[in-house]
């Protein structure tokens, strides 16, 4: 009897136990419809769920950016230093984390790599014919100088001499060059932008004066009869005037003749002549590239960075002349005034001052071959 009173009762225990979870269930069914909540309206779950939604779009995943920057020999320093400015300025700014790396070398070697297929997001080459080789290739688009201020150009430089200390050779000016004995050291032209644009700013010389493209010809030929050596690139020629210690005058872009001199320890000196080529350095966004790798946000705010007050006082900082007026003038004492002509003074264009003086058979071959004799 005690059994089937138990047996009875674990029943009814059973039945009140499937009748309370069908209950819950029930009131579960009614809270998730929004019937059974006391403290919840349709109108506050529908604004929950809005805030949750705008929250996931206003904060989108942040991704790493990495930029190739590919550029020529005597701008090691310089980017090394707007580098870091840059990228902790974009990350205060946007929270995106950017890695800047580096390329150097020989300019026109430099825009070959490229078109070859190295990955640079930016070209900031020494010459607007290199530059203007990637347009030719599709890889930038027309109309490239127009998409940054001053005609994509933050920053200028102009040839100069280094000598020894003391100038024991007393070097002034241009014609001073062709002293007896005298070792000019320079890089080629047929793969530097340093290298075409002493070669142009020593033939300007002559014609800026009045004379004529003969006389022009005859100086080249007797200047370049007193090149020992031609590096391939800017930093190299640097190496074989400062650390070699071969020849008694440099031609060096400004930039790279203060940092040669300032690292002499007082073994060196610069020597502004009269008058001397304006070179001018674009930069460039690499369209092709940016666009594959969907860089090109960043890359933009990058190369814009250049022209901002911070930017342009690295640039002066680093010897490099910058296009802001206003920086320019508070860093006077550092760039002696110099009469600079443009390489349109004597030729058409860059397209006809490579055509003419650098492809191979031109007058730098023909002069180069007569120096060697």
């Amino acid at each position: 009897m005690r059994f089937a009173r138990g047996c009875q009762l674990e029943r009814l225990n059973t039945v009140r136990l499937h009748n309370q979870l069908r209950l819950g269930a029930v009131l579960l069914l009614l809270w998730g419809s929004g019937c059974g909540s006391p403290s919840t309206s349709n109108s506050q779950q529908k604004s929950e769920s809005s805030v949750t939604s705008d929250a996931i779009t206003a904060q989108p995943a942040i991704r790493d950016v990495t930029l190739l920057n590919v550029s020529y020999d005597p701008t090691r320093e310089l980017w090394k230093a707007l580098n870091p400015a840059f990228i902790e300025k974009y990350f205060s700014e946007t929270g995106v984390r950017v890695t800047i790396k580096q390329s150097h070398g020989a300019s026109g070697s430099q825009a070959r790599s490229i078109i070859d297929g190295l990955e640079g997001d930016v070209a900031t080459l020494s010459i607007w014919s290199d530059t203007d080789s990637l347009r030719k290739k599709g890889l930038i688009r027309e109309g490239w100088e127009s998409q940054f201020a001053n005609r994509s150009l933050p920053y200028t430089s102009t040839v100069v001499f280094v000598t020894r200390q003391g100038n024991p050779k007393n070097i002034a000016d241009w014609p001073d060059l062709l002293q007896d004995g005298l070792s000019v050291i320079t890089p080629s032209p047929k793969t530097s932008g340093n290298g075409k644009l002493s070669f142009l700013a020593a033939w300007g010389s002559v014609i800026a004066r009045g004379a004529s493209e003969d006389e022009a010809r005859e100086f080249v030929t007797k200047l370049y009869s007193r090149v020992p050596v031609l590096d391939t690139g800017a930093r190299g020629s640097t190496t074989t005037f400062a650390q070699k210690g071969i020849g008694d005058v440099h031609l060096a872009l400004e930039s790279e003749a203060k940092l040669e001199v300032h690292e002499a320890n007082g073994a060196l000196q610069i020597i502004y002549p009269q008058q001397s080529i304006l070179h001018e350095p674009h930069v460039a966004i690499v369209d092709r590239v940016v666009d594959q790798r969907g860089t090109r946000t960043v890359a933009e705010a990058y190369l814009n960075f250049l022209y901002t007050p911070a930017g342009q006082e690295i640039i002066a900082q680093h010897h490099f002349r910058p296009t802001d007026p206003d920086v320019l003038r508070a860093h006077a004492s550092q760039f002696p005034t110099i009469k600079m002509f443009l390489i349109t003074d004597f030729v058409p264009d860059w397209e006809v001052a490579n055509a003419k003086f650098f492809a191979d058979g031109a007058i730098f071959d023909s002069i180069y071959s007569s120096a060697s004799r």
